[in-house]
C-alpha cells in the first residue's frame, strides 16, 4: 500500500463501544474507578475492537529483528553477530522475552526484517527488506522505498495474526545498534537535544556514549533533519528496519482493529512515527511500561499515554509489553465476570462532587 492508502483506512476508535464499556464499569459492584488505568485500558480496547464484549484470550508478540550499519562507528559494546544469535534463541525458548512470554501465555513471532545474517529458524524472504541498513554516518540508512516496504510488512503481519484469531499483539525488537537509530529519530521527532534522548544502550562506557552522541548529531546535521521533516525521510536517513516494521504494526492495528501494546523506548519511537503518519493510529495503541532509557518517559509523554508499569526495565525485545498483558487480562476479567450493583442488591455508587 502507498502511504496515502494506509492513511485513508485509519479511522478513530469506536466511541459507542467505549461509552458502553464505561457504562458497564459504572455498574460493576465495586468502588467506582477503583481499578484506575485498567478500567481505562478496557474501555480503550472496546473502542479498538468496536464492541464492549471482547476477549484477550489469544495473545501474540511480534519481534522485529534487524541490524544497523551504524555499528561500524563503534557505538555499541557488541557486534552484529549477536542479533542473529538472539533471534535464533527466540525460537528455542532461550531468550528472556520468550521465557516471559510462556509465563504470560503469549506466542512469540521473531521476524527477520533486516538482519545481516540469515537465520534458518527465523528468516523468511517475504519478511526481509535487506541484509542490514547502511551506515548512516556515511550515507542514508535506507531508501524511502525500503522504509515503506518495511511498514507494509508490519501491516500485513497484523492482518495475518488477526485472521489467525489473535486478540491483542505486543511489539518487540532485536538489533545491535538500535538505541542509536532510535535516539536519532527521537531527537528529530521531539525537536530536542541528542544528549537528552541518548543512553548507554546495552552498556557503553562514558567515552562510548560520547561517541554515540557525536555520531547522531553529525548525521542529523548531514541530512538536514528537523522536527517538521517528512517522517519517512527521517526513518530512511537515520532509522532502522525494526523501527519501520513496528511502525507498520501500529498502523496495521489501526487498520484492522487490533490493540497493539507499546514496549519500551525503541517501540515507542516507532509508535510516535506511526502517529506522525496517521494521528488516529494512537487510538489503537496501549502503553505498557516506562523504559529506563533517558527518553523513556519523554516518548510516552509525546504519545499522550501513561505507563501501567514502572519496573526500571530497559531490555527491549517486547519484555515490558509482555509483562503488562496478564494485568490487562485481570482487569478485563473483573469487567466481564463481576456482578453488578443490581445483581448484588447493593445501592449503586454515585460520582460525588
Amino acid at each position: 500500500m502507498t502511504l496515502e492508502q494506509i492513511i485513508e483506512q485509519i479511522r478513530p476508535a469506536n466511541e459507542a463501544s467505549m461509552e458502553a464499556a464505561k457504562a458497564r464499569w459504572m455498574s460493576v459492584a465495586k468502588p467506582l474507578f477503583s481499578l484506575g488505568k485498567l478500567e481505562s485500558a478496557v474501555i480503550k480496547i472496546a473502542g479498538i475492537k468496536g464492541t464492549s464484549d471482547f476477549s484477550l484470550d489469544k495473545k501474540g508478540l511480534i519481534i522485529m529483528c534487524a541490524d544497523n550499519g551504524v555499528v561500524e562507528e563503534g557505538v555499541t559494546q557488541t557486534g552484529q553477530e549477536v542479533t542473529a544469535i538472539v533471534a535464533d534463541n527466540f525460537t528455542k525458548d532461550a531468550a528472556s522475552v520468550v521465557i516471559m512470554s510462556k509465563t504470560a501465555g503469549v506466542n512469540a513471532f521473531p521476524i527477520d526484517i533486516g538482519m545481516v545474517t540469515d537465520v534458518p529458524s527465523v528468516t523468511r524472504p517475504e519478511h526481509k527488506v535487506m541484509h542490514g541498513t547502511k551506515n548512516f554516518a556515511k550515507e542514508p540508512a535506507m531508501t524511502k522505498e525500503q522504509v515503506l516496504q518495511a511498514i507494509n510488512i508490519g501491516i500485513e503481519l497484523v492482518k495475518e495474526k488477526k485472521e489467525a484469531g489473535y486478540d491483542i499483539l505486543a511489539t518487540g525488537e532485536m538489533g545491535i545498534g538500535n538505541t542509536t537509530t532510535s535516539s536519532a529519530v527521537a531527537a528529530v521527532l521531539l525537536d530536542t537535544t541528542v544528549e537528552s534522548v541518548t543512553g548507554r544502550g546495552a552498556g557503553l562506557s562514558g567515552s562510548g556514549l560520547e561517541k554515540k552522541i557525536q555520531v547522531i548529531k553529525e548525521a542529523i546535521s548531514k541530512y538536514g533533519l528537523h522536527s517538521s521533516s517528512d517522517i519517512i525521510e527521517v526513518m530512511a536517513a537515520v532509522g532502522g528496519l525494526d523501527i519501520a516494521g513496528m511502525t507498520g504494526l501500529y498502523l496495521g492495528g489501526a487498520i484492522y482493529g487490533v490493540p497493539i501494546v507499546i514496549d519500551g523506548f525503541i517501540s515507542s519511537v516507532a509508535a510516535l512515527c506511526a502517529t506522525r503518519i496517521a494521528p488516529n493510529a494512537k487510538d489503537y495503541m496501549l502503553p505498557s511500561h516506562v523504559s529506563k532509557e533517558p527518553a523513556g518517559m519523554m516518548m510516552l509523554d509525546a504519545l499522550g499515554v501513561s505507563p501501567l508499569l514502572t519496573c526500571d526495565m530497559c531490555l527491549g525485545e517486547g519484555s515490558g509489553a509482555i509483562a503488562v498483558l496478564p494485568i490487562l487480562e485481570m482487569g478485563l476479567n473483573v469487567y466481564k465476570q463481576m456482578g453488578t450493583f443490581q445483581e448484588n442488591q447493593i445501592e449503586e455508587y454515585k460520582v460525588l462532587k
